[in-house]
């Protein structure tokens, strides 16, 4: 029998090595793929996006444990089919146009692909031109980030681009960054605003269900 709870235990300790063993040893015994990711390792990470909300992990843990996720993940793919997974939704995520910072934007994306949605990663100083592009391509979530009070005006720009090309009403619009509010987010008219990264999953789970 695959071993799910240590699965967990060891993408919560970003234990790299035990957590590929154990998938390895999991497909192996002939355990289903997606058993393997929906009860052993999305789990995992599930618990180390509460432990970094309530601050009893920190970046460091965090990264690790994504690691450890993606070092399974790898071994896990290939036998997975279509309709394995289904995914909550397509997340386009980025940091916008004028901003280099990625560490925040980098931990969502992390976070968010953890808890089962399908990420597409845009990186840095990214147009409103490409997140168009992304809905085009399928995004049903838009999540902007922005780190400098003079860059956050940008996420109000791509918002109108978005609603010029006819988009906005066919997606989520969700932002974050250190100069980022509520206030501003309802002044902008995004669908939703998330102070942290371990927060933005329940928030995004939340909005999509409503």
């Amino acid at each position: 029998m695959a071993d799910f709870n240590s699965m967990q235990e060891a993408v919560i300790s970003g234990n790299l090595p035990e957590a590929t063993r154990l998938t390895q040893e999991a497909l192996d015994e002939g355990a289903a793929p997606s058993a393997i990711v929906n009860d052993g390792l999305i789990p995992g990470m599930l618990v180390v996006g509460e432990k970094f909300k309530n601050n009893e992990f920190y970046v460091p843990e965090v990264l690790i444990a994504a690691r450890a996720m993606k070092g399974a993940m790898a071994l896990v793919k290939p036998f997975l089919k279509e309709g394995d997974m289904p995914t909550l939704a397509t997340v386009a995520i980025g940091t916008v146009q004028g901003d280099l910072h990625d560490i925040g934007k980098n931990l969502v994306a992390m976070m968010l692909e953890g808890a089962g949605f399908k990420v597409m990663d845009l990186g840095v100083d990214v147009s409103p031109e490409k997140f168009i592009e992304a809905v085009s391509d399928g995004a049903s979530v838009v999540a902007l980030s922005a780190l400098l009070t003079t860059t956050m005006p940008n996420i109000g720009r791509t918002i109108e681009a978005l609603k010029e090309a006819g988009l906005k009403d066919n997606v989520k619009v969700i932002i974050g960054g250190a100069p980022v509010t509520q206030a501003y987010c309802d002044e902008i008219g995004a669908d939703g605003y998330s102070p942290d990264a371990g927060s933005c999953v329940d928030m995004l789970k939340a909005l999509i269900a409503a």
